[in-house]
């Protein structure tokens, strides 16, 4: 069975109608979904799927316990020994998520770090993401470096900076190109 991580920008609170139509192909397709337990596009994401009652979700969180599961799916909770509400805890599911998942649909704001390390994620794990770029109301799709260095073009310089800060940008692009040189070698 094809199982896709949803997830996106915590400051996104709306889905676009672009996605919502994606989100149907998924559920008419009998996928099974991934989503996360934060605020802003989890819980939209989580929203429209309770209102096509015909999903198969997981809904996945660090710690014991989802802070938002609107459907009651079941939930997965992924131990983690970082500090309870840090990047690291919290990353500790969404690294699961990209384990577990075939694919990933992200919706993305061009500045969250979250978003672009889960598909830095998938795509070390030769997984491809669609990318629903929030401010140009399209898709790309991320399954090669390239497509990530297309995808990090619509970020502003600063945001670019803060993501290297945060999620170490640069250095994770020029590992994966690493690995990508190496299949050829």
């Amino acid at each position: 069975m094809t199982t896709v991580f949803i997830a996106g920008s915590i400051n996104i609170k709306h889905l676009d109608p672009k996605v919502k139509e994606r989100i149907d192909n998924i559920v008419a397709s009998e996928f099974d979904i991934l989503v996360g337990d934060a605020g802003g596009v989890d819980t939209s994401i989580q929203e429209y799927l309770l209102s096509l009652s015909l999903s198969k979700t997981t809904i996945y969180c660090s710690g014991a316990n989802p802070r938002n599961n609107l459907g009651e799916w079941p939930a997965r909770s992924v131990a983690t020994k970082h500090a309870e509400g840090s990047r690291a805890f919290f990353t500790a599911k969404d690294i699961v998520m990209a384990e577990a998942a075939d694919y990933g649909l992200m919706i993305w704001d061009a500045k969250s770090t979250g978003t672009l390390s889960n598909v830095i994620e998938l795509l070390s794990r030769k997984k491809k993401s669609l990318v629903f770029v929030n401010k140009e109301k399209s898709f790309k799709v991320v399954g090669s470096v390239s497509q990530l260095e297309d995808l990090v073009s619509v970020m502003s310089d600063h945001a670019k900076q803060k993501a290297d800060a945060k999620i170490k940008l640069f250095d994770r692009i020029s590992l994966l190109k690493q690995d990508q040189a190496e299949l050829f070698i």
